[in-house]
């Protein structure tokens, strides 16, 4: 049901430990279990399983269990044991599992949406169990006595949510690309703020509380990271990927944030250095180079009888520009462009060969990559997907050695 797979280390590059095989759909989340040889997934074909690793180095699944309705997201609360799956039918249960992760007992079922449940987290001091879904909204329960304490709706999906448990504020990302920050109460909400960056559905969330830093990734293929704490608020966007960005972990310890997307790309980002935020796209009638109309622009067109040019923005300045002021393309990490970009030519000529190094690398998981968790204290990853394989990383080439490794082959 499972190989193992060996993989020699390369330097700086993630090493497959693992892939764990035997769900007959996508896995929709799959989460390591901390401290032990051991992974948790659930499916689009109605199962959850606990897998561990055997002394043969094979996993093998030492719970399997069916539920009624497609497992669409997924929680695990590992000091109190406690796994919260939610469903395709807007419903979460909750289960306990045994010490030696072989039983699986259930606990109660929570009413929690009208459509499939997108998110899930838990909150033991408060026993609150907080979700969102695509009925597009976020609801709040009681643990305790099983009932409903707030909802709150949007006007799109509601696709992902993070929590921060201290100041009880959600942030919610939906399917129009905003992301809604709430201040949750005991039986109401209140809407702080809300963020709008992102071209494209918000598919990721990630709250590091300690930095008060908020990352969003989106299906326009891009990541924006919001200084939630900071006075100027800025943003900094970050453009490595060729797909929607599925997931993202940052990790405090190192100052680096791990992304995956759709088509299998893996990126490590090094946030430990001083970004450029990248500058509001200008406006104008006409070219901010050359000065000819763009094609709008009627009366200079008439005035001056010339055709008007189509209007394109230098990613580095922001100014409106025609083709002929932006011919070159460059990448341009400090601002968060891996790859190249339409620049303008004066900005062209500015950027020097040593603005140009890479601030990431970027990684093949070799697999669609729907969802990825990490075990940031032994620097190992999780990442399952559409072909329905588990895949287990060794993330510490990438992360840096300062996190101890678990997961070694036996």
């Amino acid at each position: 049901m499972a190989a193992e797979i060996h993989s020699r280390p390369q330097s700086r590059r993630p090493v497959l430990l693992s892939k764990v095989e035997g769900h007959q759909d996508a896995v929709s989340a799959a989460l390591l279990i901390p401290k032990e040889d051991g992974v948790i997934t659930a499916g689009e074909d109605r199962t959850i399983r606990v897998w561990l690793k055997r002394d043969s180095g094979q996993y093998w699944p030492s719970i399997y269990h069916t539920m009624a309705s497609p497992c669409s997201a997924m929680a695990y609360h590992h000091d109190s044991r406690r796994i919260f799956v939610g469903q395709d039918n807007g419903a979460i249960m909750e289960f306990h599992i045994s010490e030696d992760f072989n039983k699986m007992n259930f606990v109660k079922t929570y009413p929690a949406h009208q459509n499939r449940v997108s998110a899930i987290t838990f909150c033991l001091a408060s026993e609150w169990l907080i979700s969102t879904g695509h009925d597009k909204c976020i609801s709040w329960m009681c643990t305790r006595s099983g009932s409903m304490l707030g909802r709150h709706y949007f006007t799109s999906w509601a696709s992902c949510l993070q929590y921060d448990h201290e100041t009880q504020h959600a942030f919610v990302g939906d399917y129009s690309g905003q992301i809604t920050l709430l201040k949750l109460e005991q039986n109401t909400c209140t809407v702080i703020t809300t963020l709008k960056g992102h071209e494209g559905s918000i598919t990721s969330l990630w709250w590091d509380p300690v930095q008060r830093l908020l990352f969003s990734g989106a299906s326009d293929h891009s990541i924006i990271m919001w200084d939630i704490g900071g006075r100027k608020g800025r943003t900094l966007l970050l453009q490595g990927h060729h797909d929607k960005v599925q997931a993202i972990c940052y990790i405090q310890l190192t100052r680096q944030l791990v992304s995956c997307s759709a088509d299998g790309g893996i990126a490590v980002w090094n946030m430990d250095i001083s970004r450029e935020e990248a500058p509001q796209w200008l406006e104008s009638d006409s070219c901010q180079k050359c000065e000819q109309p763009f094609f709008w622009n009627i009366k200079q067109m008439w005035d001056t009888k010339t055709i008007g040019l189509r209007q394109h923005h230098c990613r580095k300045c922001g100014q409106a520009v025609c083709g002929k002021c932006s011919t070159k393309r460059s990448s341009y990490p400090i601002m968060g462009f891996e790859f190249q970009v339409r620049v303008c030519d004066s900005c062209f000529e500015s950027i020097k060969d040593e603005d140009r190094t890479s601030l990431a690398t970027f990684h093949e998981g070799k697999h669609n990559i729907s969802h990825m968790s990490m075990d940031i204290s032994r620097g190992l990853m999780v990442t399952c997907g559409s072909d329905r394989i588990v895949k287990i990383w060794d993330m510490t080439p990438v992360v840096g050695c300062s996190l101890a490794t678990g997961f070694s082959s036996r």
